[in-house]
């Protein structure tokens, strides 16, 4: 019976270990890895689950500065509404100076615990974007009682392993010299 309390306990806390790790990785995050200066690109938010069990009520994110000319994709079943704001830095579409822009995407729904879904919205990640450089996008999912807040950046020696709730962030990369793209790129994900 000695070996059979301590298999258990070992068990236990291998069991416990394991679902640490997965908590660790189960975190939202976006299909897209990297962004290119002056591109308007699909970002693709992956949300894997809801909050200590509950189902996911409503999906937010926050657009920082230097992201403009955002458009998000609206989902059957999903309620959407943006807020916006006066814009860090004007920019030019079409001929047309635009100083305001969307600052924060909300999708209300439901989305259950055991259930994945994915929050699409489309945007132009400009050169006020320092290249070669993380950008961090928090997204904030709302439960009924609880939240997910994927809203910590890594500071000084940090990482995002470092961080609980760790923000998704995609890597800028230098404009190629083209200036005013339409480019569609995708980003590849290997989590």
């Amino acid at each position: 019976m000695k070996y059979l309390a301590y298999g258990l306990g070992a068990l236990t806390l291998l069991a416990g270990t394991f679902a640490m790790q997965e908590a660790a990785h189960a975190h939202a995050t976006f299909e897209n890895r990297e962004v290119v200066q002056n591109n308007t690109v699909r970002m693709v938010t992956r949300i894997p689950h809801g909050c200590a069990g509950e189902p996911t009520l409503r999906v937010r994110i926050a657009i920082p500065d230097g992201v403009v000319g955002v458009r998000p994709m609206p989902k059957a079943g999903w309620e959407l509404t943006t807020v916006t704001g006066p814009l860090s830095q004007p920019f030019t579409s079409h001929g047309r100076e635009i100083t305001e822009g969307v600052k924060e995407i909300i999708w209300e729904g439901e989305l259950l615990d055991e259930h994945y879904d994915e929050f699409i919205f489309r945007a132009r990640f400009t050169d006020q974007l320092p290249a070669n450089e993380m950008l961090f996008i928090p997204v904030v999912q709302e439960c009924a009682s609880a939240s997910e807040r994927w809203i910590e950046i890594p500071t000084g020696n940090q990482t995002r392993s470092d961080l609980r709730y760790p923000a998704p962030g995609v890597m800028v990369l230098p404009a190629d010299g083209h200036g005013h793209s339409h480019s569609h790129s995708h980003g590849h994900s290997h989590n």
